[in-house]
């Protein structure tokens, strides 16, 4: 176990700085997340501003001295920020380079020209899936909407036909797969092992991802059935270069600290012996902080360089990869101090007592939990932080496979019917020319049948392992 885990689970562990009763903890938590929801929504304020004064609303409202509910916000935030913030640093130098280098226009030319007629709603998918692991929903997006667009008009398919596995397969990963922000968080916070995780993650992603991506894109191409729009179309990054990384050793990039990490996953299964050699090795090689940095020097050459960049190009490239998420790790940040301020104030105890009184099965609740947040707030990187935090106790005694799944749990239920009140419902809606109750019918039920099967696939896992 990390100093990390000590720190947190030793936190986690800590008297409540309260001695308020389960009421008024509960319309603590309530109005604190309340009290979210309504700068986001109505004042338009940050996330990361929100999430700093919910905390501290919740705080004040379960009766807790300010000084001690500032202590416990800037600890989880500080706890936080240090166990994901270089992985999310990493994850985006990685993202950066694949785009810019015209390596994510290499795999989706490559699929492409092999497939044709009705296998290309999967391929759209297995390109989706691929290029959605190491980068940012948005980011995935704006790599692949021209692609979605082109396929579209150039092969007479339904625009919903093509654009539905895509958006799939990006926010499959976006919800369950590390390391992207949520998933990550969510980690950290109940103490879950990363790499059996990611494993159980691909086997949740799989069915998820076909049922919601070529399955319902059908329906989706019945419902709405409208052509590409012209207007945005917009440059494709390796139009501007004189060449390009190959196919093999771009896929080989971006698999690599997924490999890595399920081999130390498996290897912790098999060997179960600290002191064996090998496993001491794949413990090193397999932690997502090597592995992730293993790929960004790795992509330097088989990306960068392939691409033809120069030593200056590359940091270049390194530096504008990092500007854009200075957001998302205050955000992240803040999401922790949320959370370890609901658990400094009691709010663990209240939940355990919740799901024994009730008879809710952890999981369940864990999802219940999220797809409430993400119903009020709009965000899934806030509905997982925040459902993290409330259900982090209930993993106590868990097996390892089960607190994956109370991970995986959290990532579905943060993806249920994206709305009017998400960034991502509208930058869909734009991109693809539609209404909103077109985007309702498309995006938000994509969405919603991505976390329904999700949690169907979680919950019958928990009963075989």
């Amino acid at each position: 176990m990390t100093s990390l885990s000590v720190e947190i689970l030793a936190a986690d562990a800590a008297e409540p700085i309260t001695s308020a009763g389960n009421a008024q903890l509960g319309i603590a938590v309530l109005a604190g997340i309340a009290v979210i929801v309504l700068l986001i929504t109505k004042f338009k304020l940050h996330a990361f501003l929100a999430l700093t004064i919910g905390s501290l609303a919740l705080g004040a409202f379960a009766g807790a001295p300010i000084a001690d509910a500032i202590k416990s916000f800037t600890a989880g935030l500080g706890a936080t920020v240090a166990g994901v913030g270089v992985l999310i640093a990493l994850g985006a130098i990685l993202g950066k380079l694949l785009a810019d280098s015209g390596g994510a226009d290499q795999i989706v030319d490559t699929i492409l020209a092999k497939a044709g007629g009705r296998a290309m709603p999967w391929a759209m998918v297995l390109i989706a899936s691929v290029i959605g692991l190491p980068l940012f929903f948005e980011v995935g997006i704006v790599l692949l909407i021209p692609v979605v667009l082109l396929v579209a008009k150039r092969g007479n398919y339904s625009l919903m036909r093509i654009g539905i596995p895509a958006l799939a397969g990006l926010s499959v990963m976006h919800g369950l797969i590390p390391p992207h922000p949520g998933p990550l968080v969510a980690i950290d916070a109940v103490g879950a092992n990363l790499g059996v995780t990611l494993a159980l993650g691909l086997v949740v992603a799989i069915p998820t991802v076909i049922i919601a991506g070529p399955l319902f894109s059908r329906y989706a191409a019945r419902w709405v059935d409208i052509p590409a729009p012209e207007n945005m179309i917009p440059v494709r990054p390796s139009e501007d270069l004189d060449k390009r990384p190959g196919f093999g050793a771009t896929v080989a990039t971006v698999l690599l600290p997924v490999v890595l990490m399920l081999v130390k996953a498996l290897v912790d299964i098999v060997v179960d012996n600290p002191d064996n050699g090998v496993q001491k090795v794949t413990d090193v090689i397999g932690s997502p902080l090597i592995a992730l940095l293993a790929a960004v020097i790795v992509g330097m050459f088989t990306l960068g360089r392939a691409a033809g960049f120069t030593k200056e190009r590359l940091s270049t490239t390194v530096e504008k990869s990092l500007a854009p998420i200075a957001g998302v790790l205050l955000i992240v940040g803040a999401g922790g101090g949320f959370k370890q301020t609901l658990i400094d104030i009691g709010v663990g105890q209240m939940i355990l007592e919740f799901s024994e009184n009730w008879s809710i099965p952890a999981l369940l609740l864990a999802w219940l939990i999220a797809v409430a947040i993400r119903l009020a707030t709009g965000s899934a990187t806030v509905a997982t932080i925040s459902a993290a935090g409330l259900v982090a106790p209930l993993a106590e005694g868990m097996s390892t496979s089960h607190t994956a799944l109370l991970v995986l749990a959290i990532g579905a239920g943060s993806l249920f019917f994206s709305h009017v009140n998400d960034a991502g419902f509208w930058l869909v809606k734009e991109y693809f020319g539609m209404t909103v109750g077109q985007t309702v019918k498309t995006w938000s039920v994509m969405e919603t049948i991505i976390s329904v099967v999700g949690i169907g696939c979680v919950l019958l896992l928990s009963l075989v392992l």
